[in-house]
């Protein structure tokens, strides 16, 4: 037996990767790597109903585009029932559980008793001792497990810490339907068992489910993994996050423009924490995180501290990385198109040389792709509403002279060398520098935001630069 840390990450394919599981990935996936261990992947498709190859296909997008691998190939919970249905005819075998066949009415009958009589519904065990021969012809039967009737059930919760849970209160659960298909409860071991799984961190909705699973681990003599639920994830108002809060698919964050590090890295601090470090990279928190460490209390999403550290770490990333990125998320921003339409390796170099100025003032790609939205613009420019008051009949003037100073640069056009022609140019004309710069601005880009003026002329280059001044005079 080795000792090596084996986590799993186990949705179900019912809908996208939705913000809470991908927190339940990143946390399996960096205790396996703090740990030198692996974390596998299992689809849980048990619900045939609702479970879907789409589904499937989006979680296992999220999880790549999310840099969060998994080791081997995912195992379909699904496709393994016949292994599920061999251990729960072994265990009645064993005597661990017994074919009951009470009908749907009985259960009924047995949930209205317990109701008026203020007590939980609970299976009343009335198959539990009986002999099988008294079984009735041609009902099949569900299998139900043996749960200890005395005493507590505990579970060793690393972030809960231990939870009793009264042996009373769980009563004997059924591990495989009247139809043999087996219940979620059952899989669940059967799966966590044969893939060698070590540690099991999941959601804390999931920790009475936890207490049923101990008795089938123990039923059957198996090692009980290593548990740790965690909180569940609220909006920022303190309530269950919903869609407005952004439960939402982690597609959803690509499309609005969050780069997976600073995601990953805004998980990472939901619900956990290294002292006061905000900003991590990758390595920082495979190095640092202990399951120990996980608060026990609900985590906030704040929208504003995800775009806040996302600007953090677009500023902080080398520029052609950052472009890389950039590029390959085009086709999922909104704004992206005009970009990706028009990518060719002329404006390729233009972009990264832009890249310094672009990057200090947006904070999502979204921001970074109107930012650049300037470079494909086609002559002549549209000039949007807020920037047209700026080129009145004065401006005009303005324009006519500054165009005329950088037509007579010689030598190299770059940043510094037109930045030293327009200060000339406004010194002798008695002009402050941003009369002269904020009409040079709306002439370049249509616009009242960019980058530094100097920055888009030397990237536009001296031919387009003087084109859209001329544009403007005109």
């Amino acid at each position: 037996m080795s000792n090596k840390v084996v986590t799993r990450f186990a949705p179900s394919p019912t809908g996208f990767l939705h913000i809470g599981g991908a927190r339940t990935a990143l946390f399996n996936w960096l205790y396996s790597r703090h740990t030198g261990g692996k974390m596998l992947l299992r689809i849980e498709d048990t619900d045939r109903e609702r479970s879907t190859e789409a589904a499937t296909s989006a979680i296992l997008d999220g999880l790549s585009w999310l840099g969060l691998t998994w080791d081997g190939d995912p195992v379909s919970q699904f496709e393994r029932a016949p292994r599920h249905r061999e251990v729960a005819e072994e265990l009645v075998r064993m005597g661990k559980a017994y074919y009951c066949y009470a009908s749907p009415e009985e259960l009924n009958e047995m949930r209205e008793k317990a109701r008026a009589e203020g007590r939980p519904p609970r299976y009343d065990g009335r198959w539990r001792d009986r002999d099988p021969s008294e079984a009735p012809a041609g009902v099949k039967g569900a299998i139900r497990i043996k749960a200890p009737t005395e005493g507590e059930t505990i579970v060793h919760d690393r972030v809960q810490g231990e939870v009793r849970f009264p042996n009373k209160d769980l009563d004997d659960f059924i591990i495989l339907r009247s139809d043999g298909n087996p219940t979620y409860m059952h899989a669940v071991v059967v799966d966590d068992h044969d893939m060698g799984v070590t540690h099991i961190i999941r959601g804390d909705d999931h920790l009475t489910n936890a207490a049923r699973q101990t008795v089938i681990y123990n039923a059957l003599g198996w090692d009980v993994p290593v548990m740790a639920h965690i909180p569940l994830i609220h909006g920022a108002d303190g309530a269950k996050l919903s869609k407005r809060h952004g439960a939402l698919g982690v597609e959803a964050y690509r499309a609005m423009g969050y780069l997976p590090a600073a995601l990953r890295n805004y998980l990472a601090r939901l619900g956990w924490s290294h002292g006061d470090d905000e900003v991590m990279s990758l390595e920082d928190m495979i190095s640092w995180f202990e399951i120990e460490d996980v608060n026990k209390g609900a985590a906030r999403f704040d929208f504003q501290k995800l775009e806040a550290l996302n600007g953090v770490h677009m500023r902080r990333m080398d520029d052609a990385e950052l472009l890389e990125i950039f590029v390959a998320t085009l086709p999922y921003l909104e704004n992206g198109a005009p970009i990706a339409g028009g990518l060719d390796d002329e404006r390729r170099a233009q972009l990264l040389a832009a890249m310094p100025g672009l990057k200090e003032r947006a904070k999502t790609l979204v921001e970074l792709a109107d930012g650049s939205a300037f470079l494909f613009a086609q002559r002549p420019l549209a000039v949007d509403e807020k920037a047209a008051p700026v080129l009145g009949e004065r401006p005009r003037t303005v324009l006519k002279g500054a165009h005329t100073a950088l037509a007579a640069l010689t030598g190299e056009w770059n940043a510094a060398a037109v930045e030293a022609a327009i200060r000339e140019f406004a010194n002798e004309n008695g002009l402050k520098l941003g009369a002269v710069a904020q009409p040079l601005r709306v002439a370049l880009t249509g616009k009242t935001t960019s980058p530094g003026v100097f920055d888009v002329l030397a990237v536009l280059g001296r031919d387009e630069s003087l084109g859209r001044i001329a544009d403007q005079i005109d």
